[in-house]
């Protein structure tokens, strides 16, 4: 059974930041493609960044060069690091993990970006 367990949410300033970690089990966690979504109070849930099996990585426009993806396989960690914080970046922020074709999600963490 997959499970997918976010961390580091909170509250922070403009131009803060903030890690968030999520921590899998049930997996071969080196052959999942793993990604970072948000969904902000009445609007879709959207990709922030994704990172493959393989280490490449994908980010949404409105977070590229302030957020960085990464992956520890050896002890099945995915981080986002979330530097320069806007206000618009607050969202539930959810862990994904996929393989061939199959998706699970984490619970999420909120993230709020306010003064």
């Amino acid at each position: 059974q997959v499970q997918l367990v976010e961390s580091g949410g909170g509250l922070v300033q403009p131009g803060g930041s903030l890690r968030l970690s999520c921590a899998a089990s049930g997996i071969i966690f080196r052959f999942y493609t793993m990604g970072w979504y948000r969904q902000a109070p009445g609007k879709q849930r959207e990709l922030v960044a994704r990172i493959s099996n393989s280490g490449s990585t994908t980010y949404a426009d409105s977070v590229k060069d302030r957020f960085t993806i990464s992956r520890d396989n050896a002890i099945k960690m995915v981080y986002l690091q979330m530097n320069n914080m806007k206000p618009e970046d607050t969202a539930v922020y959810y862990c994904y993990a996929a393989d061939l074709g199959l998706g699970s999600w984490g619970q999420g963490t909120q993230v709020t970006v306010s003064s």
